[in-house]
């Protein structure tokens, strides 16, 4: 009895053991997965380059290219967090830097940490490299155009029910004399019913 007791108890463990283990799968990157209803990568990847393509097809664009008879340089500033829950601006960025650079309409200037980081490599290279091959201080393009901006949002939440508003608001500045050439903003909203909710 002892016996048959025991191994009963050794088969739900084992069974216990195989119910709680974690099964992962695969997925492609581009596929939309939407379990929380809380800002992803999808949202991040779809915003960036609606907002991109809408910039590019602007007057502003034409206009300096015209102008200058070259490409405008780029960089994209500070796009700050302002919404209710934690959000990797840094994923959001490098979308809307890959956007823009494959859009082959711009030149792209690389980020203040990213310039300090070569400019440390080319102090090094002026100590260390052959002449020939040495890169020169002051020979850096500036940029023309700086793109800033932020991630708003609203919750209403009430019972199992909650809409998620999303506001992402991005100006592309002219370094030269601060005007605004191009304001975009995308909304989304979205409607999730939960078991249990958190905010």
């Amino acid at each position: 009895m002892r016996g048959t007791i025991r191994i009963s108890l050794l088969l739900i463990s084992a069974l216990l053991v195989v119910a709680c283990a974690t099964k992962v799968e695969r997925v492609a990157p581009e596929e939309v997965r939407d379990l929380s209803g809380l800002w992803n990568d999808t949202d991040s990847r779809l915003v960036s380059e609606e907002m991109i393509a809408d910039v590019l097809a602007r007057p502003w664009l034409t206009d300096f290219t015209r102008t200058h008879k070259s490409r405008p340089a780029v960089i994209v500033g500070e796009i700050r967090n302002l919404s209710h829950e934690h959000i990797n601006v840094n994923t959001f960025v490098g979308d809307i830097e890959r956007a823009l650079i494959n859009s082959g309409k711009v030149d792209f200037v690389a980020s203040s940490e990213e310039r300090e980081e070569i400019r440390e490599e080319r102090k090094d290279q002026d100590v260390h490299a052959r002449e020939d091959t040495r890169k020169a201080m002051g020979m850096e393009i500036g940029a023309d155009f700086m793109l800033k901006g932020s991630i708003n949002s609203i919750l209403d939440a009430e019972g199992k029910r909650q809409v998620r508003y999303y506001q992402i608001d991005l100006t592309l500045i002219s370094l030269a004399d601060n005007r605004v050439t191009w304001i975009g903003q995308k909304k989304i909203k979205k409607f999730v019913t939960k078991a249990s909710l958190r905010p």
